[in-house]
């Protein structure tokens, strides 16, 4: 009888543990917040906060999103871990008054939820560097009374690699809108014509799934919702989840730092300092490892960048120019063509046009009046230096003054003087005490002959 209950009982157990063709989740929901420019600093923080949630056992991760675009590359690392996430992810547009422009487009779309609050608005998700009228070739005239069509709304770009870029990202955010089951006509709209739209306005064309005042609201609707997830269905089961707000930590506010190209450029430039600081004086140390610090970081920011690859080029070259001057002083030849290369260089370096990702000409103008005042002062030294009197070897001691710093045990017309950085051995026709000021007046082998500054040098014969 006990026996067959117990087997029962096993049965039971060993049905439920069978899988089933969906399952409800259950866990924490992680919220990541993106309220910048996309670039490396943002790709790297959704990356690890998406591996970080599964770690946790999280059900859900929702990204507050905010952005007026950015950079294409980290946009497709960001949409990479989304596709590849076992966890759904859920975009939400928040709050009021926020935008997911250009390349937030693109992330919303790839999301497995789509979602923006009132007040909100998306689109414009034509390239910034490949939109605009400079690639677009002008419309033919035509009667004042001819209708305005779909098809001349839009003018096509009149060379071959804008079409080609354009038509690419047209593909690829209706990919991501035919994955994910929204409207992709509106989503190469939005590629091709620029076309942005509001919440309410987003929702009734489907392409997003959600409008919510706030996450808690979106978490209410959310509850329940089967989703497909990594070719599973998943049931989401929100109602009185645990929030867990990973906000960006210090590494991705340094990284969001020094990948401004602003930032990184005059880390090359302090470190460019930092180095001939030290080279004109050896040994303090201070120069030349805060050069070094900051002009690994300045180099490491701009691997990270879309750079132009000539402008790269032509710092490193105003680098090398400048650096060279403090070594073989060329009274400002080499010096100064080293700054006009690096000005040219900041002002061609970055490869795009997207907001927030330029050099300011102010700021390149500042640096280069600086560099020049600082290769100056480095003429001067040289010009300076070319007019002193020869300092070296005898002549160099020969008639310099030193202070008696010790004496020879029963030796009282021997001691010791600093002179120059280094401890000489002298002796002298008088008896020498300590802190006596003495004048060398001929060297002998490693032994300096002094006499006191009130005794009358010996005259040659």
């Amino acid at each position: 009888m006990h026996s067959q209950w117990w087997c029962r009982l096993l049965l039971l157990l060993m049905l439920v543990g069978l899988p089933a063709g969906s399952t409800t989740a259950a866990g924490s929901i992680v919220v990541l917040t993106v309220n910048d420019a996309i670039g490396p600093a943002s790709a790297d923080y959704v990356e690890r906060g998406l591996a970080r949630a599964v770690t946790e056992g999280a059900q859900l991760v929702v990204i507050n999103l905010d952005t007026p675009g950015g950079l294409d590359t980290s946009m497709r690392l960001i949409i990479k871990a989304i596709l590849a996430s076992p966890l759904p992810v859920a975009s939400f547009v928040a709050p009021s008054g926020a935008r997911a422009a250009s390349a937030g487009t693109y992330i919303l779309y790839a999301s497995h939820i789509a979602a923006m609050t009132p007040g909100t608005n998306l689109g414009a998700a034509t390239p910034v560097q490949i939109g605009g009228l400079p690639g677009t070739a002008p419309e033919p005239p035509g009667p004042p009374d001819a209708p305005t069509t779909e098809k001349n709304s839009a003018p096509e770009p009149r060379d071959t690699l804008t079409r080609k870029q354009v038509h690419d990202a047209a593909a690829y955010i209706r990919g991501l809108a035919q994955l994910r089951g929204r409207n992709a006509d509106w989503a190469e709209k939005a590629v091709r014509e620029s076309l942005s739209l509001s919440a309410d306005e987003a929702l009734k064309l489907k392409v997003v799934d959600y409008v919510a005042n706030d996450v808690a609201d979106l978490l209410k609707q959310l509850d329940g919702k089967s989703l497909n997830v990594a070719g599973q269905t998943l049931k989401l089961s929100t109602a009185g989840a645990v929030l867990i707000d990973h906000a960006p930590d210090w590494r991705t506010q340094l990284l969001a730092v020094i990948t401004n190209p602003s930032v990184a450029l005059l880390l090359i430039m302090f470190g460019v300092y930092g180095l001939i600081f030290e080279f004109m004086n050896p040994g303090s140390g201070v120069g030349g490892v805060l050069g070094g610090i900051c002009l690994l970081l300045g180099l490491y920011a701009l691997q990270l960048l879309p750079v132009n690859y000539a402008g790269a080029g032509l710092i490193l070259l105003g680098i090398a120019f400048m650096i060279a001057e403090a070594f073989l002083p060329s009274f400002g030849v080499i010096g100064f063509g080293g700054v006009v290369a690096f000005v040219v260089g900041a002002v061609i370096l970055m490869d795009t046009d997207v907001p927030g990702f330029g050099i300011p000409l102010t700021l390149i103008i500042g640096m280069a009046l600086i560099s020049a005042l600082l290769l100056m002062a480095l003429v001067g030294m040289a010009l300076k230096a070319r007019r002193r009197a020869l300092v070296s070897g005898d002549a160099g001691l020969v008639g310099s003054l030193a202070t008696v710093t010790g004496l020879l045990p029963g030796l009282p017309m021997s001691g010791w003087v600093q002179l120059q950085g280094e401890k000489w051995q002298v002796q002298s026709n008088l008896p020498l005490h300590l802190g006596q000021q003495v004048r060398v007046v001929a060297r002998t082998g490693v032994m300096l002959d002094v006499i006191a500054l009130d005794e009358t040098p010996p005259r040659e014969s």
